[in-house]
């Protein structure tokens, strides 16, 4: 495997996700931003932020999939979440859990939350963008 997680001594353990990744691998994989589209582009989960961080981490999935790759293979993740709040999160963390459920795999790779004014539809809630490492 290409990617190694840690949670270094004197950094604090974040049950989300891991704060470094070391990555061996010498093909790389970027995951342009998804959103909450279904195949055919409509939005799904239409203001319920949960079910649109569900449907990114799904979209986000099947982009690896095509790339050879899983979430066992993300070295980093960002995520961008319209007007950000802390009082979100309860709601971030249950469409992540959904998520690992379908995708059968808890995502933890390092991750970057940024709060944004807006994404590119209006509808949009949250877009997530990876970048993965295999072996060649």
């Amino acid at each position: 495997m290409a990617i190694t997680l840690l949670n270094p001594s004197g950094l604090p353990e974040i049950g989300a996700y891991r704060q470094v990744s070391v990555a061996t691998g010498s093909k790389l994989v970027f995951v342009a931003g998804q959103v909450a589209w279904d195949a055919k582009g409509a939005t799904v989960g239409a203001g319920d932020l949960a079910a649109q961080v569900e449907r990114c981490y799904v979209n986000v999935g099947t982009a690896l999939t095509a790339a050879g790759a899983t979430f066992h293979d993300v070295a980093k993740l960002t995520v961008y979440v319209v007007d950000w709040t802390p009082e979100k999160m309860p709601l971030f963390l249950e469409g992540v859990a959904r998520a690992a459920a379908q995708l059968g795999t808890t995502p933890v790779p390092p991750g970057t939350l940024v709060g944004v004014a807006a994404l590119d539809v209006p509808e949009h809630l949250v877009e997530v963008e990876a970048v993965a490492v295999l072996d060649a």
